[in-house]
């Protein structure tokens, strides 16, 4: 059974790396060391930005120990300066976490949990040192009109940095003895992309609902890190899901993009990693 899914995408900005001149003059208030970027056209600079519409993204650090898990707490502050602490549940959660390396490794996608006073606790998993964006997605509860915002901000992970260079862009990869292919050949703005789900040489048609799909795909621009999010427009029903999967992608940058697309079988989260090139 295919897998419509509908893009919310985070649209690109000039990269901000840490300690660069913005940073130094986009400090947030009461939050030193906190680098927030400056929004685009239309306020659209979800992903990159760490304030919008009032919404700002606070950390109480902008560092984060090498080689062991953290418990990284944050908190959303509104438009009056408080903690957040009703949000709409989407894709079965109230808030989805995020954190990639500059070189696009390390991808980590969690589901952190929040405590009365609207901190959030996300349990990462060992990052290796060097420069990490910390994107946080969500929907504050506002009303039945209320915009799914995504803000992130840099946090610096000591030690030696050995960068990983960004594999070549390719149609298949196999994971966990999954083969993933991607059909495309996407340009910038929306087109139609098609993966398919094997095993052995053969179509897989028993992945299991995950986030209320059969698939959730996030893909990272190569440079400045902007995120493309896909969410899913329908309800799955059943454990039969595959092997095509359907997605609308808004990349509205060319360049080389890195996709991440997850899915479960037999109760296991899978996720397959590739580099797409748009044109």
């Amino acid at each position: 059974m295919p897998v419509l899914l509908v893009l919310g995408m985070a649209a690109s900005v000039p990269p901000v790396s840490s300690g660069s001149p913005r940073d130094a003059t986009a400090r947030m208030p009461g939050m030193p060391g906190m680098a927030h970027a400056a929004g685009t056209a239309q306020g659209l600079a979800r992903g990159l930005a760490t304030e919008q519409d009032g919404y700002r993204l606070n950390a109480a650090t902008c560092g984060v120990p090498a080689g062991l898990p953290t418990a990284f707490q944050f908190a959303v502050t509104g438009p009056d300066g408080t903690p957040v602490t009703d949000f709409t549940v989407h894709q079965t959660r109230k808030l989805h976490f995020y954190a990639i390396r500059t070189d696009l490794t390390g991808f980590q996608h969690l589901h952190p949990d929040i405590s009365d006073d609207g901190t959030w606790t996300a349990d990462l998993a060992a990052l290796a040192p060097g420069t990490w964006r910390l994107y946080a997605d969500f929907i504050p509860n506002t009303g039945p009109h209320a915009t799914e915002l995504v803000l992130s901000r840099t946090v610096t992970v000591p030690g030696e940095v050995v960068p990983t260079p960004l594999p070549a862009p390719t149609g298949s990869t196999v994971v966990d003895g999954y083969t993933v292919t991607l059909h495309a050949q996407p340009m910038a703005g929306a087109h139609q992309l098609t993966a398919t789900v094997s095993q052995a040489g053969r179509p897989v048609t028993d992945l299991q609902p995950y986030l209320d799909s059969y698939a959730h795909l996030t893909a990272f621009h190569e440079g400045d890190q902007a995120l493309a999010h896909l969410h899913p427009a329908n309800t799955v029903n059943g454990d039969h899901g595959g092997p095509t999967l359907t997605f609308q992608a808004l990349l509205a940058e060319p360049g080389n993009w890195r996709v991440f697309l997850q899915f479960q079988t037999a109760g296991q989260l899978h996720t397959a990693e590739l580099t797409l090139h748009v044109d």
